[in-house]
């Protein structure tokens, strides 16, 4: 048991290492033996293009599509390498005799090689001893070769025959497991090099030449047939490029780029070489723009150039590959044609150098980083670029700024719109054409971008999608040498009033809004912020009385809860969210709603959302046509609950008799305190003061903005005119008496009592006249005011009767 146990493990790591030793080629192989196992043993199974004698150890995609390179291939079974069929037997039974090199060359069915092996006076090498790889180009490889080439070649049979097959040959056996990719085996032609690719598809070349059968050991080596003669390489790419005179215009290029020095260094790269009428198609002032920047040239030429070697038989199907721009191109084939991005471009193929092969193309590869931002708008957006040309607004943009499009689709554009006012299309596509160049991974959340018409657009980001204003970015975004473009579903609209407003003007929530402000939370959208609104119609409260309004609004937290359970902190459009899942989003209330969003149709709580992503500056509403309840909190009125029953149709209320609303604290709340304030802006006090003898002027001006106010007060300060009078004002118990005597050549005496009531008088304008000249006005309003808690009652008293007489 245990010797089973040994062998069981011995053969085990036996056969792992094989499988690690095993190449791509080899795997291939294997998998078109176990293709055609039905057909026999060793058995492999091959496609040949129609049309053409190609054949290939096909993959599972070329197998599965039953084409290669686009064109329908039909299936051959042949034996596989190293086996041979036999008369009356089924498959390929019998195992192909070993021989030297010469003879294995015949078994494998390279005659014509085996037969310039004869002229050249090579056979006697490869029938002796030693140790070679021949890589044997098969009959049709040399009828595929120039007339003219294979004559020169067959007429000078003792060096130039003798030396190209050499060329053909290594001085060590070398399996298809050894030729690993990027290797350079050493020929017996002056050491000269031979460029090893062996490709992912089980595809291995020599010089770009396919090893079409492979593995063919002999005595004295082994024989790999190829599909095509090869010829010696000692160039680089930048030699080739720096003498053909038909790629001038690329070798100035990369000369100006400080790329040409690259295409000269050791290395495996691939060059779609542009040719000079391939530039010259761009126009002259393409030309000018790309040569007079020296970060696009550079961008231009690195997207040419591919950091790995792709021989045209090696492509078997549309691939991707980086270029050492960045981006990534198409490489695929249409027949016997090579395709970059799907077209059928390259002129010549499989020139092969030290340092990697190169394809002569007839159009030049324009990055995105080389385009302008109006070039980089596609196919799918092509009514977006008509419209913004025909309206002007491309040429108002100026080519040393930078910019952003944010380009609807074409399906966008619907009939609607095309037949919309130019002018009002003209203010829509403004929004969608950013200030500054912005890419994609310069986005992020509560972003605000300005559009040239100078508009804010808020940026949403969220687990699937980035989203601007009420639409969301798709695939495709570019990056322009002056700006970027970022594909949009729908139109933006951006958002110019508060939830309040928009709600109010739609005319359809009259209940919604007076239930929110019976709650004190009407403030709540109209102040900034970022909110979500499932906003219930008035459908929503069909049949619903004055009775069942005041029972709603008689208790404000059962009210509040009720409310703003309808109401999210964060902006959550439907294009946001993600599809084919339910999405929690918690309410201010606390409970979560589920929100679901698939075929660009949304549903809140089960409740159908009729109109949705109506963008406001403080958030984003949603229509709903059923008022929204918390499913774990009960109701505890029975005329509350029957009430909720008749608005509510999605769920069941559950019942919890005496249960009791809990007060929400609205920390979330912004409370608007409005001030107004009479400012006095700035106050000019100017003091003019005029000095005279006897008067002193002082004017003050005040100067006051809205209203103008000017106040000016003037003193004019003298020795007071002294004017003689005297008053005696008498008050119980004092009595002022006056006596007023008048001198003349005759003269009366008078004397009475008389009472003058003085309250209210302006004691300023009494004057005195013929009296003591030192009792002045002030002294005067003194005495007066000297106790202004009594009333003064005044008496004029007259002393005497009038009396006549001479002196």
């Amino acid at each position: 048991m245990k010797l089973l146990f040994v062998a069981a493990f011995a053969l085990f790591v036996l056969s792992t290492f094989d499988k690690a030793d095993s190449s791509a080629y080899d795997k291939i192989v294997a998998h078109s033996r176990i293709r055609a196992r039905k057909e026999g043993p060793n058995v492999c199974a091959l496609q040949q293009v129609m049309g053409t004698k190609k054949k290939y150890f096909s993959t599972c995609r070329n197998w599965y599509q039953g084409a290669i390179c686009g064109k329908k291939a039909t299936v051959l079974y042949e034996c596989c390498p190293g086996y041979m069929k036999m008369e009356g037997m089924r498959g390929c039974p019998a195992v192909a005799p070993i021989d030297h090199v010469y003879g294995t060359l015949g078994l494998v069915k390279a005659t014509s090689t085996q037969n310039y092996a004869d002229i050249s006076k090579l056979r006697p090498e490869i029938e002796g001893s030693g140790s070679y790889t021949f890589f044997a180009p098969s009959n049709e490889a040399w009828e595929l070769l120039d007339e003219t080439v294979r004559s020169a070649l067959v007429s000078n049979v003792n060096i130039e025959l003798y030396n190209a097959l050499h060329y053909h040959m290594a001085n060590k056996r070398l399996l298809t497991k050894d030729l690993r990719n990027g290797m350079t085996v050493t020929s017996m032609y002056n050491d000269l090099g031979l460029q090893i690719n062996h490709y992912s598809n089980g595809v291995v070349t020599v010089n770009c030449a396919r090893i079409i059968y492979g593995n063919q050991v002999a005595t004295n080596g082994v024989v790999h047939v190829i599909d095509r003669v090869i010829s010696s390489v000692g160039n680089t790419i930048q030699d080739v490029i720096d003498v053909d005179d038909d790629l001038t215009t690329l070798s100035d290029m990369a000369q100006r780029a400080g790329l040409s020095d690259k295409l000269g260094q050791p290395g495996h790269y691939t060059l779609f070489a542009p040719t000079n009428e391939a530039f010259d198609s761009l126009g002259g002032d393409v030309l000018e723009r790309l040569q007079s920047d020296p970060e696009v040239l550079k961008a231009l030429v690195s997207f040419h150039l591919l950091d790995s070697v792709q021989c045209s038989e090696a492509i078997m199907a549309g691939t991707s590959y980086e270029t050492l721009e960045g981006n990534n191109i198409e490489i695929g084939c249409d027949g016997e044609s090579l395709t970059v991005n799907g077209i059928k471009m390259v002129r010549k193929k499989d020139i092969v150098t030290t340092n990697g092969v190169i394809h002569l193309i007839d159009q030049v590869l324009m990055p995105d980083s080389a385009k302008q931002v109006m070039e980089l708008i596609g196919t799918s957006q092509s009514t977006f670029g008509d419209m913004v040309s025909e309206l002007g607004l491309s040429a108002a943009m100026r080519p040393e700024a930078e910019y952003t499009l944010l380009a609807p689709l074409n399906v966008a554009f619907s009939d609607e719109v095309m037949s919309m006012d130019q002018r009002m299309l003209k203010l829509i596509l403004e929004s969608h054409i950013l200030k500054n160049k912005v890419v994609l991974g310069q986005l992020y959340n509560g972003q605000r971008l300005e559009t040239i018409g100078g508009k804010l657009l808020r940026v949403f980001i969220y687990r699937t999608a980035v989203c601007i204003e009420n639409s969301c970015l798709i695939r495709g975004s570019k990056e322009g040498s002056n700006g970027a473009l970022h594909l949009m579903r729908t139109f933006l609209k951006p958002a110019e009033k508060n939830m309040f407003e928009i709600l109010t003007e739609n005319g359809g929530f009259k209940i919604f809004l007076s239930l929110m402000e019976a709650a004190d939370l009407t403030d709540l959208l109209k102040q900034e912020g970022d909110f979500t609104l499932f906003a219930p119609t008035d459908k929503a409260f069909t049949g619903i009385s004055e009775r069942d309004l005041a029972l709603l609004k008689g208790d404000i937290n059962a009210l509040r809860t009720i409310l703003l359970y309808h109401i999210n902190n964060g902006i959550f459009i439907g294009g946001g969210l993600e599809t084919g899942v339910t999405n929690l989003l918690k309410t201010l209330q606390g409970s979560n709603i589920k929100v679901m969003h698939a075929n660009n149709t949304m549903q809140v709580n089960s409740v159908q959302v009729p109109e949705s992503d109506i963008m406001a500056t403080n958030g984003v509403i949603h229509f709903v046509k059923q008022v929204l309840y918390p499913g774990d909190i009960p109701v505890g009125s029975q005329d509350l609950l029957m009430l909720l029953k008749r608005l509510i149709s999605y769920m069941q209320i559950k019942y919890i008799a005496g249960f009791r609303y809990q007060e929400i604290p609205l920390t979330f709340m912004k409370r608007i305190i409005t001030h107004v304030i009479q400012e006095v802006p700035d106050v000019t006090k100017v003091t003019r003061v005029i000095e005279t003898k006897p008067s002193v002027t002082k004017v003050t001006r005040v100067i006051e903005a809205k209203p103008s106010v000017t106040k000016v007060t003037r003193v004019i300060e003298a020795k007071p005119s002294v004017t003689k009078v005297t008053r005696v004002i008498d008050s119980d118990p004092t009595i002022t008496k006056v006596t007023r005597v008048v001198s003349g050549p005759q003269y009366s005496v008078r004397t009475g009592t008389t009472n003058i009531n003085l309250e209210g008088t302006d004691l300023s304008e009494i004057s005195s006249h013929d009296v003591n000249p030192n009792f002045d006005a002030e002294s005067l309003t003194r005495i007066i005011q000297g106790d202004g808690s009594r009333r003064t009652s005044s008496r004029r008293v007259v002393a005497g009767n009038r009396r006549r007489g001479r002196d």
